[in-house]
């Protein structure tokens, strides 16, 4: 028993640096938001609302400069100020701001937010703990191959559940009247938005599919459902 104990105590690490970051999200995303407001947005929210059978749709907007949408561990969903003030402008249509609160949605729904900390604090202390238990197999090389291995699992874990989430909204925004044309349309402004953040992509972004896999998916979903016998 007593062999095991560093690994024992790398997973409690893991796990309470987990729920640390959890809790200073949380604390973060509270002290830095507001509720959206907006009534032509709120519209759009209440559209899918309806679809999904809910009351309503609460989202808020963080305060911060960023384009980004996210998704918060405890289910709330959030757009930055950064992306509001860019639909204000007449950068980003209304229509398209939707695409990202019904891309958030998606995560949520399908649980991708039980295993994703948008600061990736998670993620790092996983690492870590996963470092240590190879180290005391393959002493050298342990923490390097741990760090290759988390890459290339959160990359593919990350790739897929971006392609969930985009499938989830194009069907909530098809049911809700709203359409997938925003959805696509944004994903085609990409390099404008990622210019905005002074060349660096938005953390919305990053780690995920390339954008014309995501338009080619959207696509071929839409003549799926294009292809299928209308209801009477």
């Amino acid at each position: 028993m007593i062999k095991f104990a560093p690994i024992l105590i790398a997973l409690a690490y893991g796990i309470a640096m987990y729920r640390f970051s959890a809790w200073r999200t949380a604390k973060e995303l509270d002290a830095k938001s507001t509720e959206l407001a907006d009534p032509m947005l709120r519209h759009l929210c209440d559209q899918m609302a309806a679809a999904l059978e809910l009351p309503r749709i609460k989202v808020h907007i963080y305060e911060i400069d960023p384009i980004n949408g996210l998704a918060a561990p405890d289910g709330r969903i959030f757009i930055t100020r950064g992306f509001y003030k860019r639909f204000k402008n007449g950068d980003v249509s209304a229509d398209e701001l939707a695409s990202v609160i019904a891309h958030e949605l998606g995560h949520v729904a399908l649980g991708h937010t039980r295993r994703r900390m948008i600061d990736f604090s998670g993620q790092n202390a996983m690492r870590t703990a996963l470092a240590m238990i190879l180290g005391r197999f393959l002493p050298g090389i342990g923490p390097w191959l741990a760090g290759a291995l988390m890459n290339l699992f959160m990359a593919k874990l990350s790739r897929n559940d971006e392609f969930e989430a985009d499938a989830y909204a194009a069907a909530l925004l098809t049911k809700s009247g709203i359409g997938i044309e925003g959805q696509i349309s944004l994903f085609e402004k990409l390099d404008a938005l990622t210019q905005s953040n002074a060349g660096a992509a938005p953390a919305w972004f990053l780690s995920h599919p390339k954008t014309h896999e995501r338009i080619a998916a959207l696509r071929k979903m839409e003549d799926r459902w294009k292809a299928l016998p209308s209801s009477k």
